[in-house]
């Protein structure tokens, strides 16, 4: 979950924004955010809401638009995030983590760039501040004076930034990136003279003095025609230092400092000899995934060296003591040379700062983890090779292979390596692990070294390899979590995530060129996605076009949205993602892998212990276990507690591990899926139950979730609303309609809580499913609960053709309750056309049908209706005993759906008898309770007929009145 404030304001969710509504309540919405965690009064929302005068029923609009807001955040699941819409005396505050505002990580951002002590730093953590913008601060809010403040600040500090990052670009010499950086602001906001200024001097020293001189006459024309002022000291001083020529063209690599334009800044010291120490280098061997060695490379780098005429010079460390274990009147040479950096390396801002915050700890061990493929080498190469200087000692490489297809290295083998590449001499090595990593501690315990070991498969393979020195950084690469070495050696974990869309377009253009990219944006966001933001699924898309210059993205797009066949297409060669999972997958243990072949065949999204017990016909503790190691090797992630997701390309590798086994697999999940929604719904509406005869061949799982109360139960429908969806689906495709029909309808608390949420579309898949199979029963109940939603909706005709034949339906299954559920919702669509007597007598006919059976739920739902239509019928005496009968039918915790409406009928029924302040006080609390708990249908109902009693003449000349009196009186 994402809350943005820069561009749109929105909620983004793994399932698309969220429905926000009118610009009033986005703008409710960005009020709160813009004070995430502190209380925003009343009064604050609605200056924030109104810039005139407010209307009289200000406070029950904004109570209508946070009850909405409440209602679509914890329908997505919001509380998992730790996210909280609460109510505080005469306030409102938005309860959320600061990661999860844009907003607060732009600030973030800011405050790491100022903290970098290099421009290329500088750069990334700025690029990335400014790619957290999708357009103007606070769109689609209403423009009242307070958000449009708060839209300038945000602005103003955008623009700051885009200063900041030309800048930081003109410290490394690369003016013409600034230019671009600046020249689109400029044009934005042509009077803002600090930008007009920067750009002239960034387009000055990249060589382009006409179009810098000509930007200033420009401005100076705009300034003049506009303001009636000349420019000021910032854009004169730009425009007499060109003219003067200062600082003109600069060269990449090269600053504008103390010495003159051009002078070279001072970098590492490069190694330019040709002797020992540069024809001694292992050499190169090829790569695999994401630059990172092949499987048998161990590169242990020595001997930084000085050319000149005798030769090599080695450098030695002036502070490490001499060592017997070195060769005979030899200096410990410098390890200095990893494997070459990664070509195409696109965002990461956030993990290369992690590794940067880990690594400035105290002999600190930073654990890169990740999926197969999501680019672990790649990082820690890439921030291996961004600070050279940080490791005057030297910088060691080992690749563990614990993934590899060859044999691994065993521990003594690499140490042996790290200390020849130390200066020690070959018979002076240990022949032991343990005096081996004895001595290496010891040599390295006052060095400054980096040990990068990659492809870790546990633990245990690391914990010999670490050095001992106080000032030395190990980084080590894994598909496993390595707990044991967080637990052990207090690891810092940086999780690698999949690439972000644009970071992917990045990749590819960085592979096919920027040009064939630009050329089908949308198809390269389309591969980008059916490549699941995977690194290695990226590169190998690209290598494939590469090779088939003729070929464009779409069709590549096109052949890879087969999912019969996207795995094949993304390998190449040795190289590929069913290469690399096979890797991850050949290690976990029978169980393990039975299990992910298993969720293979989910048809949802998202799974618990439950649901994978169902697929696997396990139970949920060793389900549970069996997540546990899949999580571990990253081929499962916990997006939330208890809730587990599949990448795409896994959840498609994982479906060939055993597909004879889909059809028990849908089986188990579907009759998984029943057994739990009628453990929700019988929690949630105890009594209510509408469909309880199990299907033919049900398979009931070994456990099933208890629900301790109403909320719980109404929680877990509400988060499992889209896979029970997905789930009913794939039954109707299978020809398992007696399965489909009662997961969907099995939903109907949530149905009946949510009416206007779009049910329709469902509701209607489940009729099919019931008319394919030929059953009244489900048909009836079917077409009662559409009905009523249609009915909701405000589609009456489709609700009266709907509900008409239900009734007959019921009478053939002999169903008595569905038949008076049926002649319930047919009279709520007969009163809205106004045949108000039909329907009254449609609801008794229900009634009589109910207290026959007997059945005190829809006996209680027929009095509702009924008292609904009385009060109508200008009959309130009647609706409020209607009223009171049903009150008397249930305890007093009734559902708070039932009771919000019962109240609101009470609350008018009395109005209309003329007790006025027992009829308010019923609507309010009616309204007070469905704010509560997060019933938007009910607060509405009530709030609407509060604002017809307070915005009557006879009210407002009542209450003025009497504002008059007290005020006469005081």
């Amino acid at each position: 979950m994402e809350f943005r404030l820069l561009g749109t304001v929105c909620v983004d969710t793994l399932t698309g924004p969220l429905p926000l509504g009118p610009a009033k309540r986005r703008s409710l919405l960005a009020a709160l955010l813009l004070s995430a965690n502190t209380p925003v009064s009343m009064a604050r929302l609605t200056d924030c809401l109104w810039d005139e005068e407010p209307p009289l029923h200000a406070r029950t609009v904004i109570q209508g638009h946070v009850s909405r807001l409440r209602a679509l955040l914890v329908g997505a699941d919001a509380p998992a995030y730790g996210v909280e819409l609460a109510t505080l005396g005469d306030a409102y505050v938005l309860r959320a983590p600061e990661t999860l505002l844009d907003s607060q990580r732009f600030e973030e951002l800011l405050m790491l760039a100022r903290e970098q002590r290099g421009p290329a730093d500088t750069v990334l953590m700025l690029k990335e501040a400014l790619s957290l913008w999708q357009g103007p601060a606070l769109t689609g809010t209403y423009a009242s004076a307070p958000l449009q403040a708060a839209a300038h600040a945000l602005e103003e500090s955008r623009l700051s930034t885009v200063e900041q990052l030309a800048r930081a670009y003109g410290e490394l010499g690369e003016h013409h990136r600034a230019a671009a950086a600046l020249r689109a602001e400029a044009v934005a906001h042509p009077m803002r003279e600090s930008l007009a200024a920067a750009l002239m001097t960034a387009l000055h020293r990249s060589g382009r003095q006409s179009e810098a001189l000509d930007c200033f006459h420009r401005t100076r024309r705009l300034l003049a025609d506009e303001l009636g002022i000349d420019p000021g000291r910032e854009l004169a001083d730009a425009y007499a230092r060109i003219l003067r020529g200062e600082g003109g063209p600069v060269a990449p690599g090269h600053t504008v400092g103390a010495e003159g334009p051009g002078a070279a800044s001072p970098g590492p010291r490069v190694s330019t000899g040709t002797g020992a120490s540069q024809a001694g280098r292992p050499p190169h061997g090829g790569t695999g995934d994401l630059g990172a060695p092949q499987a048998g490379s161990l590169l242990l780098h020595g001997a930084s060296a000085r050319g000149g005429p005798g030769g090599a010079q080695a450098v030695v460390p002036a502070h490490v003591p001499p060592s017997p274990y070195t060769a005979a009147g030899a200096p410990a040479p410098v390890a200095d040379l990893l494997p070459r950096a990664p070509r195409g390396f696109h965002g990461r801002g956030a993990e290369l700062t992690a590794l940067s915050r880990a690594a400035a700890g105290e002999a600190p061990v930073c654990l890169v983890t990740g999926p197969a493929g999501v680019g672990k080498t790649a990082l820690a190469l890439h921030w291996a090779r961004r600070s050279p200087a940080a490791f005057p000692d030297g910088r060691l490489f080992a690749d563990l292979r614990g993934f590899g297809e060859a044999a691994e290295p065993t521990p003594l083998e690499v140490l042996r390596e790290f200390l020849l590449a130390l200066g020690v001499a070959p018979r002076r090595v240990p022949e032991s692990v343990a005096g081996a990593a004895a001595l290496f501690r010891s040599l390295t315990d006052r060095l400054s070294l980096l040990v990068v070991l990659d492809d870790a498969r546990d633990s245990a393979q690391v914990r010999p390899l670490l050095p001992g020195g106080a000032d030395c950084v190990t980084l080590v690469t894994s598909r496993h979590r390595l707990d044991g070495l967080i637990a052990s050696d207090a690891a810092v974990p940086v999780p690698v995530d999949i690439l972000e869309p644009p970071d992917g377009t990045a990749l590819l253009a960085g592979v096919l060129g920027e040009e064939r990219v630009l050329a089908e944006p949308v198809a390269a966001r389309r591969l980008a996605d059916l490549c699941g933001g995977l690194p290695l699924a990226l590169r190998v898309t690209a290598a494939r076009l590469a090779g088939r210059p003729q070929w464009t993205l779409a069709a590549m797009a096109d052949e890879l949205a087969d999912e019969r066949s996207r795995l094949s297409y993304l390998d190449v060669e040795d190289t590929g993602v069913s290469a690399s999972l096979r890797l991850t997958v050949r290690q976990l243990p029978p169980d393990a892998v039975h299990h992910l072949g298993r969720l293979g065949h989910h048809p949802g999204s998202h799974f618990d212990p439950y649901t994978a017990a169902a697929l696997a016909g396990s139970d949920p503790v060793t389900a549970g276990a069996a997540l546990e190691r899949l999580a571990a090797a990253h081929l499962v992630t916990e997006a939330s507690p208890g809730r587990w997701i599949l990448h795409d390309l896994v959840r498609l590798y994982a479906r060939g591990l055993d597909p004879a086994a889909a059809p028990d697999a849908l089986i188990g999940v579907l009759d998984h899926y029943i057994a739990t929604a009628l453990a929700a719904a019988d929690t949630a509406e105890p009594g209510g139950e509408p469909c309880f005869v199990l299907p033919d061949g049900f398979h009931a799982p070994t456990a099933t979730r208890d629900f301790t109360d109403r909320a719980e139960a109404m929680s877990w429908l509400a988060a499992e609303r889209e896979d029970l969806t997905l789930a009913a689906a794939a039954a109707r495709a299978a020809g398992l309609d007696d399965r489909a029909w009662r997961i969907i309808l099995l939903q109907w608390p949530h149905v009946v809580w949510r009416v206007r949420d779009g049910w329709a579309p469902v509701l209607e898949l489940a009729l099919a499913a019931a008319v394919a199979r030929e059953d009244p029963y489900a048909e009836s109940r079917v077409r009662n609960l559409l009905g009523w939603v249609l009915t909701e909706e405000g589609r009456t005709g489709e609700a009266v053709a709907m509900l008409e034949p239900s009734p007959g339906l019921a009478r053939r299954a002999d169903d008595r309750l569905g038949e008076a559920t049926a002649l319930i919702n047919l009279a709520i669509v007969q009163a809205e056309q106004g045949g108000l007597d039909l329907a009254m007598e449609g609801c008794e006919r229900a009634l009589r049908l109910a207290r026959a059976e007997p059945d005190a739920h829809t006996e209680m739902l027929a009095l509702q209706h009924l008292a609904r239509m009385q009060l109508s019928a200008g009959r309130p005496q009647d609706a409020l005993d209607s009223a009171r009968t049903a009150f008397d039918l249930g305890p007093e915790h009734e559902e708070a759906a039932r009771r919000v409406l019962l109240l609101s009928v009470s609350g008018e029924a009395r109005l209309a008898l003329g007790a006025e302040e027992e009829g308010v006080r019923l609507l309010d609390e009616a309204a007070t309770e469905a704010e509560s708990a997060g019933y938007d249908e009910g607060a509405l109902r009530a709030l609407e007929a509060l604002l017809r009693v307070t915005a009557s003449p006879d009210h407002v000349r009542r209450h003025t009145e009497a504002a008059r009196r007290l005020t006469a009186d005081g």
